[in-house]
């Protein structure tokens, strides 16, 4: 009776389904190509590294971000600053997804805010029409000034200017018809580059970028601390190897790319994007070719 109760026992714990695992995997993202990483870091609001770059650095000018994830700061220069054009690259084809996907959705909000201001200026155009001319005048001066700015940065005219495409530019990724660039951002990106590519891939990335930028160009850099390697190095085989051989920390940065690759000055434009949030305190670097 014994041996049949066992049995009894053992074929009911065959017939009972696994226990499912309701834990949520952790993203691993090797070359720090987290899946909303903007919206991680700073919510809804404006980035606020934003802060800390001028427009004339990009208005009217062709730009490039290196490693611009989910194209939130792609999409955000070119609406702020009027680019001539942007070209955000990313290593994942998921991002470069989710950055055409945020362009498209940024394109559709401006339009449809656009299209209430012409509207409401036309019900207001209506009651001033008996006023005269000259508050008629007055308003389409206005409304033309409004709308060339909304249409000067954003709508469909967005599309013209942003772009996004997978590459891996430390690797043979290099412009199209070898074009040149007056500025080129790369915002928390070196870190993963060393992790992935060593101090070889590093110098790579600063050299491709000074030979792609224009004379007088220029390259903003957000190298992330060296202890933040540390919490990362084990993303995958190449990071814990090439961890423990990194010789180049982020605070010879500035030597190298003034000394050794051929920047003529740098400005430390850190304080100009001063009460970041967190995850965003790292310092911000403008050098010029």
């Amino acid at each position: 009776m014994k041996d049949e109760g066992k049995m009894k026992n053992l074929h009911n714990d065959e017939e009972k389904p696994p226990k499912p695992n309701n834990k949520k995997r952790k993203e691993v993202a090797i070359f720090g190509n987290y899946r909303n990483y903007y919206g991680y870091r700073i919510g809804h609001e404006d980035d606020p590294r934003l802060k800390a770059m001028k427009k004339e650095w990009f208005e009217g000018k062709n730009c490039l971000d290196i490693g611009c994830n989910s194209g939130v700061v792609t999409v955000a220069i070119a609406q702020k600053f009027c680019c001539q054009s942007i070209l955000g690259i990313d290593i994942d084809i998921a991002r470069v997804d989710d950055a055409y996907w945020h362009l498209r959705k940024t394109a559709r909000a401006t339009t449809q805010k656009w299209s209430q201001e012409t509207s409401k200026y036309e019900d207001s155009n209506k009651l001033n029409v008996s006023v005269g001319n000259l508050v008629e005048s007055s308003n389409d001066d206005r409304v033309r000034d409004s709308s060339e700015e909304s249409q000067a940065s954003g709508g469909s005219n967005l599309f013209e200017v942003v772009s996004f495409k997978k590459a891996n530019f430390v690797g043979s990724w290099y412009p199209p018809e070898r074009m040149s660039y007056d500025t080129i951002i790369c915002l928390s990106v070196s870190k993963w580059v060393q992790l992935n590519w060593g101090d070889e891939g590093l110098i790579s990335l600063f050299v491709k970028a000074w030979k792609i930028l224009k004379p007088g160009g220029l390259f903003i850099l957000e190298p992330q601390p060296w202890s933040s390697y540390y919490n990362n190095r084990h993303v995958s085989e190449a990071s814990r190897a090439n961890y423990h051989n990194i010789k180049i920390r982020p605070e010879d940065f500035q030597d190298i790319l003034l000394d050794k690759i051929g920047f003529r000055f740098v400005e430390d434009i850190t304080s100009c994007a001063a009460g970041r949030k967190s995850g965003f305190e790292r310092p911000i670097f403008a050098f010029w070719k």
